[in-house]
């Protein structure tokens, strides 16, 4: 059964090296106050699979991690959105491994579902081929990479009942419903907590049974106000 926890207390189970799984795409369904508290903590040598880097307006969503130089390999889709990310792969300081974006989707899909590989003729006859083993089936060439599973998923909901059971509110469901079914541990960042049974079965996307522990993150309004500083920062650049 899921417990409610500080995002302090939570942040402890992530330790310098740990591998994780961080929900969002450019600030979309984000964990937020999370990614805050990691910086604060100062933990390094992150291992990091998320679907792409975010810096919009700078210091902003894992634009944080990067900018403090806390991740040590990156498991993506891309990094051209963050110039952190590119000029620390740039001067190898940062490890990236590239994935298309579906690619990427079903290799953690996979590793929650217990698969033992994704098999895809994506990237066929591209610089993708790269170290990866590659198969014949039935006259066709296919690449094949190994599952991604995580020590930690940090993932972002919008409410979450006392039994961990998650809903969602529009694009937010983009990669954190799949990551909680793929790591050790799964902390989920929400705005808010209530009763079991409040929540219409319905909308429950995230089982309470893939969840270990629930932080309370930035309210509707905070969200808004930090959304609003830092797209207005874009604009300016």
């Amino acid at each position: 059964m899921a417990v409610v926890q500080s995002v302090e207390e939570a942040v402890k189970n992530i330790k310098d090296g740990t591998r994780v799984m961080i929900g969002g795409f450019l600030g979309s369904g984000s964990p937020l106050k999370m990614i805050d508290t990691m910086v604060e903590k100062n933990v390094r040598d992150l291992d990091v699979i998320s679907v792409t880097g975010c810096y919009p307006g700078g210091g902003f969503d894992l634009g944080k991690l990067s900018i403090n130089k806390q991740i040590k390999k990156f498991t993506a889709t891309h990094i051209g959105t963050d110039p952190q990310f590119v000029k620390q792969y740039l001067d190898g300081e940062l490890e990236v491994e590239f994935n298309p974006m579906g690619t990427w989707i079903e290799r953690i899909r996979a590793g929650g579902a217990g698969l033992g590989a994704v098999v895809t003729p994506v990237g066929i006859g591209t610089e993708m081929e790269e170290g990866r083993e590659k198969i014949n089936v039935e006259g066709r060439d296919y690449l094949v990479y190994p599952p991604l599973r995580a020590e930690v998923a940090i993932i972002k909901a919008h409410k979450a009942d006392k039994s961990g059971n998650l809903v969602y509110k529009g694009t937010a469901m983009n990669s954190n419903v799949v990551m909680a079914t793929a790591a050790d541990l799964v902390i989920a960042e929400v705005e808010e907590v209530v009763e079991v049974g409040e929540l219409y079965h319905g909308d429950i996307k995230t089982p309470g049974i893939f969840v270990d522990i629930i932080v309370v993150g930035n309210s509707p309004e905070e969200r808004k106000e930090i959304y609003t500083e830092h797209w207005e920062k874009t604009k300016k650049l």
